[in-house]
């Protein structure tokens, strides 16, 4: 007996597109063959119709037939795709086809839908043999060229992002052409519409995270202020919608957090940005000087900052987003990393306005004016340390972000330069960080990556305490961290303690110079910091004895004993703290990899609309 129509169907385990079951059905491996060589037959005739579609069929079947897992899938996916013994000429063929179509292929949308297909093909088929095809055929030369022909400059994003995805394959494991390409390439107006097409997707890429939370800040109205001192009944009336309550997170209407969900799959052209950051100087020059004909536009390296800093500050809610938020930091760091373009950051002359993430408290200073690149970075290491404490810390991304600080401050160090900037903050974040460290010591003992963040932490730390009067602007910042560090004098001993058997015979600073670094050890890092506390202790102790100030001393004479003792204090030794070791990807592969088929998973979900 039939079932009534009325009965409802149990609902399936999983959901799925419904061309993608008319191909397992319909499609066996005989009619994929010929749907493919038919394919790439219609691309080489040169006809415009038939190349269109036979390019939308493929970017299609592609995307549905390389999704299916497969047992050996290299030799799984020739079979269904073209066949063992005819596989060289069927892809040689589908090599030249895409680019000639790339290439010279009319109209800029064909073009577009060429470099699709190519991204179908190389991000489905990431794992396997089937993209060293397109190492033999060069595309370096052709996407240049449509990237150069394209109006706008969000269309630069595909190409793009298929010349990083390109440049990252098997890159440990062979001399990758593309990568030989990317260090030699010197095209100026290429770079720079590269650059104008990265920013222009950094920031569609930014303004999701602003659709589901408004966050900027309110400037002073008769309402704010009247709401502030409690007379909000006497604020005028508004009839627009009221912009969301920035302290409580929002959520759908199931519950779910909208913003575990992204960055959305724009954000995969990071991977494209990281590897031309770090394979060419010319391309990291233009991003930083870079300016636009137009004064309204956003800068594209303004851009990259403000998204990095909306991943940032939700970088905890996916480990998706961690790992993007964690690449962008190593881009940073490349950038830190050169002397040249260091300068550049710190220069008030290459100042810019940069967005920064205020969706969550503690909040950033409102800043809207143009500031050094470098405050905005500043910015976005503090935001980074403060949103991410968990019990469970990520202490990858921690490496990341005080790595960040520790080439801000050896720069300060070693030119000498003082540099305007909300230095309490700092300091509050990095002692904050302390406590937490202390508080949770024993959640976080047995992560292997653990000494290299002590190490990091505790020379960023002692490089401030004790190289703090060559780059602050006044002594009342230097005076200032002295006192946050009494404050947090009885975590010291705890800390030391707790992270002792962290200690090594020789320190090493963070990061590549053949340079050894400080002899301290970590142990005698703390016991440096330990030492200022004590001095100063001392100093707040005697007074107390004299019974000038009575027993309590208040904020205002602390400070006053903080700034008569500096002369008297024996700072702390930072001969070697301001070295560090440059970035080798070859040493962090294996978070190169992972951040690499994150960009594959996103990048096929560009092309398949999913």
């Amino acid at each position: 007996m039939e079932p009534s129509p009325l009965t409802q169907q149990d609902r399936p385990a999983s959901f799925q597109r419904k061309i993608d079951s008319l191909y397992e059905q319909v499609l066996s491996t005989a009619e994929t063959q010929q749907l493919f060589q038919r394919a790439v037959g219609q691309i080489k005739s040169g006809n415009g119709v038939s190349v269109e579609a036979a390019l939308d069929t493929l970017t299609v079947f592609l995307d549905v037939i390389l999704a299916k897992r497969y047992t050996n899938p290299s030799s799984d996916i020739i079979t269904v795709l073209a066949g063992l013994d005819e596989v060289d000429d069927a892809f040689l063929d589908f090599a030249n086809a895409v680019e000639s179509v790339v290439r010279t292929g009319g109209s800029v949308e064909v073009r577009q839908k060429a470099v699709q297909v190519a991204i179908a093909l190389t991000a489905g088929a990431y794992q396997t043999s089937l993209v060293s095809y397109f190492t033999h055929r060069d595309l370096f030369p052709c996407l240049i060229k449509y990237i150069q022909d394209v109006d706008t400059p969000i269309r630069v994003f595909e190409p793009f992002l298929l010349l990083g995805l390109l440049a990252n394959y098997n890159k440990f494991e062979f001399r990758n052409p593309y990568r030989s390409r990317l260090e030699d390439f010197v095209n100026d107006a290429a770079i720079q519409k590269i650059i104008q097409g990265f920013g222009a997707v950094c920031c569609r890429s930014r303004d999701q995270y602003v659709a589901i939370q408004e966050d900027i800040a309110e400037g002073w109205t008769l309402s704010s202020t009247l709401k502030y001192i409690g007379l909000g009944v006497l604020a005028p009336s508004r009839s627009s919608t009221p912009t969301p309550t920035l302290a409580s997170a929002p959520s759908t209407e199931d519950g779910r957090d909208p913003f575990a969900t992204l960055p959305d799959t724009d954000a995969s052209i990071l991977l494209s940005a990281y590897d031309f950051t770090n394979a060419n100087k010319l391309f990291c020059f233009n991003l930083i000087t870079l300016r636009s004909d137009n004064p309204k536009a956003e800068h594209p390296f303004s851009a990259c900052l403000s998204l990095t800093s909306y991943i940032l500050q939700h970088a905890h809610r996916s480990q998706r987003s961690t790992l993007y938020g964690l690449l962008n930091l190593i881009t940073l760091r490349i950038l830190l990393e050169d002397q040249s373009l260091c300068s550049k950051i710190f220069d008030l002359a290459f100042s810019l306005p940069v967005r920064l993430c205020r969706q969550r408290p503690p909040f950033l200073p409102s800043t809207p004016s143009p500031r050094p690149l470098a405050a905005a970075i500043l910015d976005i290491s503090i935001d980074t340390l403060n949103h991410n404490l968990r019990r469970r810390l990520d202490i990858p991304l921690y490496i990341a972000s005080i790595n960040i600080l520790h080439r801000l401050l050896s720069y300060l160090v070693t030119t000498r330069t003082r540099f305007p900037y909300h230095w309490p903050l700092l300091w509050q974040t990095l002692l904050s960080l302390l406590r937490f460290l202390t508080t949770y010591a024993s959640s976080l003992t047995h992560d292997p990556d653990l000494p290299a963040f002590i190490d990091a932490f505790l020379a960023t730390l002692s490089l401030a305490v004790g190289a703090g009067d060559t780059f602050l602007p006044d002594t009342s910042a230097h005076d200032d961290l002295f006192y946050k560090l009494v404050e947090s004098a009885h975590l010291l001993p705890r800390f030391k303690s707790s992270f002792a058997h962290l200690s090594r015979p020789t320190y090493t600073a963070p990061a590549a110079t053949p340079n050894p670094g400080s002899t301290s050890s970590p142990a005698a890092l703390v016991d440096g910091l330990i030492g200022v506390a004590k001095h100063f202790e001392g100093l707040l102790e005697e007074e107390r004895r004299k019974g000038n100030m009575g027993k309590n001393l208040g904020p205002r004479e602390v400070s006053r004993v903080i700034r008569g003792g500096v002369e008297t204090l024996r700072v702390p030794e930072t001969e070697g703290l301001e070295r560090w070791v440059r970035w080798r990807e070859v040493e962090e592969r294996g978070m190169v990899k992972r951040v690499g088929r994150a960009a594959v998973e996103d990048a096929r979900r560009v092309v398949g609309g999913r």
